[in-house]
């Protein structure tokens, strides 16, 4: 459920499970601790199979931040016929789930994006994974999918943020820079904003940050895991390489099933590759969002692009599209 500035929020702390219904909707999470020098992490690949020496490049950036870092058992895998996997579905789960359990690691991070996040969705045994205490997942596009499956099933906030095997992250030094402040000194880190922010809807919302990419949200609708309901939500999405057409496609699907009724507002990233140009997508998104009555904030430099903002989900957060930025009320770790 949202908040209004100057309210309370109570984070979700463990216990007995909430109602299904209600660990589906967009609330407040338990947000994990920050990093702090010579901390372990890992490194798992969920999805596509990782370039080899942007892993490598990866491991040293982080060695550089003063973590202990450790690549799980098959970070490196080949699936043997499907060439976009990086490794068969239970291997890939496998690896998260250990890391995940493991009470000397404090973040989790994700190699790379690509496919193949909702296959393995399944062979996690969230019962165990309910047992661990929180620790920050990160990644982007594909990890929308772990995304919403903590959000649902462990009730976590996670790091929408760049991952670490990828363009992404290896030599490009701002989106570093987000990263690293937002995990070890997340206070310096709560008002996002991009130089060429604009309001498509004007107005003011508060409301607890979820999303991510697009297909994968419109992809996981009504699937295990998945959220119910964006109401009290401040969605963020981004997509990349989708035309105008499909974007449209997507879009209306979740507002005629009734998804979106409910949401606070919407902060939108990057389109990347997504033809015929910008100018369209912001108008098919103009044309889409401005009936739902909220904020609509175009310009967030977050999703498949160079310089990328961190972004936390499942973190109360004010968006003020006129004055395009988007303000974490708590920061997005302890």
């Amino acid at each position: 459920m949202g908040t209004n500035v100057g309210e309370s929020v109570t984070e979700v702390r463990g216990g007995g499970p909430e109602p299904l219904e209600e660990s589906r909707r967009a609330r407040a999470l338990t947000r994990p601790p920050r990093l702090r020098v010579g901390d372990r992490v890992r490194l798992v690949a969920p999805c596509s199979p990782v370039p080899e020496q942007q892993l490598d490049a990866a491991v040293e950036v982080l060695r550089g931040w003063g973590l202990e870092v450790e690549l799980a058992p098959h970070v490196r895998d080949r699936h043997p016929v499907l060439p976009y996997l990086a490794g068969e579905d239970r291997d890939r789960a496998g690896d998260l789930q250990a890391a995940w359990c493991d009470p000397g690691v404090r973040a989790v991070f994700c190699a790379r994006g690509g496919d193949g996040a909702h296959r393995m969705l399944d062979h996690l045994d969230f019962g165990a994974m309910r047992g661990a205490a929180p620790k920050a997942l990160v990644g982007f596009s594909d990890i929308t999918a772990l995304h919403e499956a903590f959000a649902v099933e462990l009730g976590v906030a996670t790091v929408h943020g760049p991952v670490a095997g990828t363009r992404y992250f290896v030599g490009d030094d701002v989106a570093q820079r987000e990263l690293r402040t937002t995990l070890f000194s997340p206070e310096l880190r709560t008002l996002l904003t991009s130089p060429d922010t604009r309001a498509l809807v004007p107005g003011r919302a508060s409301g607890v940050t979820f999303g991510g990419n697009l297909s994968l949200l419109n992809d996981g609708l009504a699937t295990p895991h998945s959220r119910l309901s964006a109401a009290g939500g401040i969605l963020v999405l981004e997509d990349v390489n989708e035309d105008a057409a499909r974007l449209d496609r997507m879009l209306t699907h979740l507002l005629r099933t009734g998804w979106m009724d409910g949401v606070a507002g919407v902060a939108l990233g990057t389109w990347t590759d997504c033809p015929p140009d910008l100018k369209v997508v912001a108008e098919l998104m103009r044309d889409r969002l401005e009936p739902l009555g909220v904020p609509v904030l175009w310009g967030l430099d977050f999703g498949h692009c160079a310089a990328q903002l961190t972004v936390p989900l499942g973190v109360p957060a004010v968006l003020d599209a006129d004055g395009g930025t988007l303000e974490l009320k708590l920061p997005g770790l302890v």
